[in-house]
């Protein structure tokens, strides 16, 4: 039993050193409370990202601008407009994008972002996360709470 545990110990620490390795991007989503264009991003897009090829490829991670900024992300700049998104790899920004521009502008815009990634980027497998779903809906072209 005991070599069991430590077996699937290290298959587990395995998979997160391999996860967050050379090559992993991630979507950081700055937010902060009360933002109403975080909350549609929320609704209209976070429940589906994470079984997208997109949300694959850069896991969401979400940021409250309204907390101290996280030290390893101390070469990404600190946006003060919610919801941003910014693409980043091994520490790196690769792209940003201001606002949310709804869920019939988003992916465009998300895909151009990703196609800054170099091709090797590991896939990640996130795991999913529950929300609401809602229909599409006529949107703005962008939101920015500031």
């Amino acid at each position: 039993m005991r070599s069991l545990l430590i077996g699937a110990a290290a298959w587990l620490t395995g998979g997160l050193i391999a996860a967050t390795g050379a090559g992993a991007a991630e979507l950081l989503v700055l937010e902060k409370p009360g933002c109403p264009w975080c909350a549609r991003f929320e609704a209209e897009i976070a429940p589906a990202w994470p079984k997208t090829p997109e949300g694959k490829r850069a896991p969401l991670r979400r940021v409250d601008i309204t907390q101290p900024w996280p030290a390893e992300l101390a070469n990404i700049a600190i946006e003060h407009f919610t919801p941003t998104f910014v693409l980043v790899e091994d520490g790196k920004e690769i792209a940003r994008l201001r606002g949310y521009p709804g869920n019939q502008f988003f992916w465009s815009l998300i895909d151009e972002l990703l196609a800054k990634l170099p091709k090797e980027t590991a896939m990640v497998e996130p795991v999913s996360q529950p929300g609401p779903q809602t229909p599409d809906q006529p949107t703005q072209a962008y939101g920015i709470d500031e």
